[in-house]
């Protein structure tokens, strides 16, 4: 519908220029200023996005509560609402993470999988066939056979190296004067963390600009932070919150539709030619949306 395309262009206009350099993070003296005007620009669509969430909310309490069997997030926030545990600015505000940081970044590091394995067809047969041995070809996927796809979770973590859920890390300070690898980090200076380049460096890396999923069988490399040439979901205490449901949505999305369907691109279009150019924002989105065709 025509209301739901202006809140997806309304959340990648969002993600967009949270993803953008800002003059102001390199020169402080200019965040009064604005040059670029993406703290204006993110007010106001922040202005906008709370609207349409108060929207919602009031539509919800004047229906009252869903039925027991289908209560969702938003019941539960306006529980706790009522219980006074939690404040409608709270509410906004939670409601703007999950759906700016919980949403395009999954559904990005899906279409950049496809692709990858769209472009390997090889692998994406040797993905099918890791399903149809541990699957069979009538079962569903459930979360306990995750742990019995390795080379499922191999193209997972080989996605998440080249095309990150985003270019930076969020932002953190240095609470004190230290030294890195020569370089002084100043107290209060602010740290930017580019995930895009740490996937892509050769000397962490072999043949770091090509797909290749194997390089993580018999590897102890995981996406929890402990391995800093892949930080996908941050590390330490401001570790992304979401990691686990995402891995988990991303294998289960990925094994349902290789299982059930061959992929192709249309119209006899070489895998070679598809187009693997990169969007910047806070999501590291295809410049050219995916289009494949089930076989």
């Amino acid at each position: 519908s025509s209301k739901s395309q202006e809140f997806k262009d309304l959340i990648w206009e969002i993600m967009e220029d949270i993803g953008k350099p800002n003059y102001s993070d390199y020169f402080p003296v200019l965040k009064y200023v604005d040059p670029s005007g993406i703290r204006r620009r993110l007010a106001s669509n922040f202005e906008r996005l709370i609207a349409v969430f108060q929207r919602m909310i009031k539509q919800r309490l004047a229906d009252g509560p869903s039925k027991p069997d289908s209560t969702d997030v938003l019941d539960v926030l306006l529980d706790l609402y009522k219980q006074k545990e939690l404040s409608m600015g709270e509410i906004n505000h939670l409601l703007v993470d999950i759906f700016d940081a919980g949403t395009d970044t999954t559904s990005s590091t899906f279409e950049w999988a496809m692709a990858e394995l769209v472009r390997n067809p090889t692998m994406m047969a040797k993905v099918q066939s890791e399903l149809e041995l541990v699957l069979g070809r009538d079962s569903h996927i459930q979360e306990s056979d995750i742990p019995k796809l390795p080379y499922l979770q191999a193209v997972i973590k080989e996605t998440l190296r080249l095309h990150p859920p985003t270019v930076f890390l969020l932002p953190r300070k240095a609470d004190a004067d230290v030294e890195l690898y020569g370089y002084v980090v100043p107290k209060n200076a602010q740290i930017l963390v580019n995930l895009w380049a740490l996937g892509r460096d050769p000397t962490v890396w072999d043949n770091a600009e090509v797909f290749n999923p194997d390089r993580f069988l018999g590897s102890d490399i995981d996406l929890k932070g402990r391995d800093f040439g892949l930080l996908p979901f941050g590390a330490g205490r401001r570790i992304c919150p979401g990691m686990n449901l995402a891995y988990r949505m991303l294998t289960l999305m990925l094994a349902t539709l290789l299982q059930n369907f061959n992929w192709k691109l249309p119209d006899g279009l070489d895998p070679k030619d598809l187009d693997m150019d990169e969007k910047f924002g806070i999501a590291l989105q295809k410049t050219t949306p995916l289009e494949i065709v089930p076989v």
